[in-house]
């Protein structure tokens, strides 16, 4: 298979993750005798320090003709701290999301075993959960209309939901539901605000179309605790954007580290892979990002290309090196010398010699990045 894959590096540790996301994909490439090319370009600060805005416009036209694109992180401290700043680096990650009509996002969120000691919750209650958020991602209160009063004193966003908004991501929701627990989640806020009670009711009529899935319908601040208390009555939870925004960040406690979530946002004609984690402006060119939410988010890119063998590969290389530790200082207690790049090796090399783990894990130590 041919893929063009624009790559949008972003801020922060975006560019030391996506760079082993890359080198996954190109070994993929490599053994299944597929050609991927790979075309950069900026978005957030990193295009406003170098053009003046967030998105310019020879990174949407690059978006525009690719096949796909694999996303980095988005962030600047210099506009965290300065509320009033006319122009910010999220600006272009909500602008690709508006322009490609990204409508669907889709989170993932898998306890791995070896991980179990990492999240603060308890094992037993962690074990086996599996579930995947389906997050509505171009309609409600972050692309509403704002305002500010004439005095600075008094400020407003709206928060709108047309039937079209509501119903496309929620077939995609159900028809996942048919695939995997015949089990759906609704969350809303229905009992207070008029969007959420549209959701409620278009939900109610769609479901009818889909009797092989039990619905529960859960208001946002039950779904908070719950997911805490039981995250395995879940599997498919389907939610409004700024809840799915703060709820399955929530659920980065789960499998240990926000560093592990991968996600795919999913138009009708395009499609962008992205991990879920931020620009982490602290950890950049220290060599401690964690790599493997941009890496899992590449294994989402090739299943959205039915290329589900090659996925599997790379979620195989994914279990090993947890298994084995070879991880970035969040998750990592053994070993105090593997980083962010060496992750992205070990990752590599198993996908290029998957039954060799013991020579890949010494040549991980002595700093090599092949086989050979």
């Amino acid at each position: 298979m041919k893929l063009h894959i624009a790559v949008l590096p972003g801020d922060g540790i975006g560019p030391e993750v996506i760079a082993q996301a890359v080198k996954a994909l190109k070994s993929i490439a490599t053994v299944y005798d597929h050609i991927f090319t790979f075309e950069y370009g900026l978005v957030g600060a990193a295009a406003i320090n170098k053009t003046g805005i967030a998105l310019p416009e020879e990174t949407l036209a690059l978006c525009k003709k690719a096949d796909t694109i694999l996303f980095g992180a988005i962030g600047s401290p210099k506009y965290e701290n300065d509320p009033e700043a006319k122009i910010r680096p999220e600006q272009g990650l909500l602008g690709l999301r508006k322009e490609l009509d990204l409508h669907t996002n889709i989170r993932p969120v898998v306890a791995y075993e070896d991980l179990s000691n990492k999240s603060p919750l308890r094992k037993k209650w962690i074990k086996d959960v599996n579930l995947c958020f389906y997050r509505e991602l171009t309609g409600g209160i972050y692309f509403g209309e704002k305002t500010f009063s004439e005095d600075g004193n008094t400020a407003t966003d709206t928060c709108t939901y047309t039937r079209n908004e509501i119903e496309r991501v929620a077939h995609r929701a159900f028809k996942a539901a048919q695939s995997r627990k015949h089990k759906l989640t609704l969350v809303d806020k229905a009992n207070v605000l008029a969007s959420s009670k549209l959701w409620r009711k278009i939900i109610k009529e769609i479901a009818i179309q889909y009797p092989d899935v039990a619905v529960n319908y859960l208001y946002v601040d039950q779904v908070a605790m719950q997911l805490i208390l039981n995250p395995k009555q879940f599997d498919i939870i389907l939610i409004e954007n700024m809840f799915g925004d703060i709820i399955s960040e929530e659920a980065s406690v789960i499998v240990g580290s926000i560093g592990l979530l991968a996600s795919a946002s999913i138009g009708d004609k395009y499609s962008m892979f992205e991990p879920i984690h931020g620009a982490y402006y602290k950890a950049t060119d220290r060599g401690i990002a964690n790599p493997i939410a941009a890496i899992l988010s590449a294994a989402m890119l090739l299943e959205h290309f039915d290329l589900y063998e090659e996925a599997n590969l790379i979620k195989k290389a994914v279990d090993k090196s947890l298994q084995l530790q070879i991880t970035t200082p969040d998750l990592n207690t053994k070993y105090d010398n593997i980083s962010t790049s060496k992750v992205g090796d070990f990752i590599e090399d198993f996908i290029n010699n998957p039954e060799e783990t013991n020579l890949n894990f010494t040549n991980i130590h002595l700093g090599q990045s092949t086989i050979i």
